[in-house]
């Protein structure tokens, strides 16, 4: 179960920061997919996972920063952005792994390992976000432009630098996510975060945008994944309805607290 959460740790973790400043997160998938595709390539060409670990965490950090400039800069919509990532990163990979390996569907074996680490990383990301939202001058800043942002700006806060940062942030962490898949795969394949980012994102908002909540949410959706993988050897029930349990679940989910859920108050809204 741990290691089936771990992904969804890194990356609800990003996506706790970057909401709270008050930038959708809906590109989660798109960072996800980049920092695999980029830890493929980090540890073919590095020849080890600790390459691939720091190439995922850059290719996540360069889409998220691609959908920072879009949406703080030049002040695009936030849902159109994250949209508009999530196909660039699909076709990206697929170019890429083209380019480099001749195939657009995967890349060649490369190194794993480390994947003790990761998964341990994972959990400490929650603990480090928390820490970050909740007990320092940065985060209380972060939360300022989350909240009240014309406020914020008043006493010189700059929402706009704030914001790029916990975007990117997020960026580096959802990266760190798709690393693990890939390195834990021992190989890139095209689109093989599979929804994992949405799910991460449905577990901010099942979180209530608290760090906490949302990493205990991430547990849950992936007992009901490794709970999915138990029941494929059964005959009881057929493969598709067991192939449904985490998405169902992540609806159900979802429908019983959303419309409970109080977002940041300045989430998605363009200006600063």
């Amino acid at each position: 179960m741990l290691r089936i959460a771990t992904p969804y740790l890194f990356t609800a973790a990003g996506g706790t920061i970057a909401e709270r400043s008050g930038i959708v997160s809906l590109g989660l998938e798109g960072y996800m997919l980049a920092g695999a595709c980029g830890a493929a390539f980090g540890s073919y060409y590095g020849g080890n996972a600790w390459s691939g670990i720091v190439w995922g965490a850059a290719g996540g950090a360069l889409f998220a920063a691609i959908h920072a400039l879009a949406t703080i800069r030049y002040r695009a919509d936030q849902i159109v952005s994250g949209i508009a990532i999530n196909i660039l990163a699909v076709g990206a990979t697929r170019f890429a792994i083209r380019v480099a390996f001749g195939s657009s569907s995967n890349s060649p074996r490369v190194s794993g390992g480390a994947s003790g680490l990761l998964e341990f990383l994972g959990l400490l990301s929650i603990l480090g976000v928390a820490g970050l939202i909740n007990r320092t001058r940065f985060g209380l800043r972060l939360r300022a432009a989350g909240e009240h942002p014309e406020a914020a700006a008043t006493v010189g806060i700059s929402v706009s630098h704030i914001r790029a940062m916990a975007v990117v942030a997020s960026g580096i962490l959802a990266g760190l996510g798709g690393a693990f898949l890939a390195l834990d795969q021992h190989q890139f394949s095209d689109e093989m975060t599979a929804g994992r980012g949405f799910i991460a994102l449905a577990a901010v908002i099942f979180g209530r945008w608290q760090p906490f909540r949302a990493g205990a949410a991430c547990l849950l959706f992936a007992a009901a994944e490794a709970l999915e993988i138990n029941l494929q050897g059964t005959s009881a029930i057929p493969s598709q309805f067991v192939a449904m349990i985490p998405y169902v679940l992540t609806v159900v989910a979802l429908a019983g607290i959303v419309g409970r859920s109080v977002p940041p108050a300045a989430l998605g809204k363009t200006g600063h």
